[in-house]
């Protein structure tokens, strides 16, 4: 998928959310509701906000933290798992946790 097809693919599977949008941000698209930075669409994979308690979902599935660059990495960030993203409800109770570790504007 082309970057921008992957984005449309996202912002749908989230759509029960409500009001989802996708911002660009140094080369990659940055996910917010309500004001609150939550994920990042990067290359064709989708990182979602963690914390201590959320971060062990994605490393119990051996997901992997942001990375744009090699001397670069967004810890708080995690690849969500192919299953999760395929899976519209599953997604979407990810999306929540990471709203719900993502601080408002």
């Amino acid at each position: 998928m082309q970057d921008d097809s992957f984005k449309e693919y996202v912002l749908d599977q989230l759509a029960s959310l409500g009001n989802v949008s996708a911002r660009r941000m140094f080369g990659a698209h940055g996910l917010y509701k309500g004001g609150a930075f939550f994920g990042i669409i990067w290359k064709g994979a989708l990182f979602l906000k963690t914390n201590e308690t959320s971060r062990k979902a994605f490393t119990e599935r051996g997901m992997k933290p942001f990375r744009p660059s090699a001397k670069q990495t967004l810890k708080n960030y995690y690849e969500v798992p192919a299953e999760i993203l395929d899976d519209n409800d599953s997604l979407c109770a990810w999306a929540r946790t990471a709203l719900s570790c993502a601080p408002k504007k």
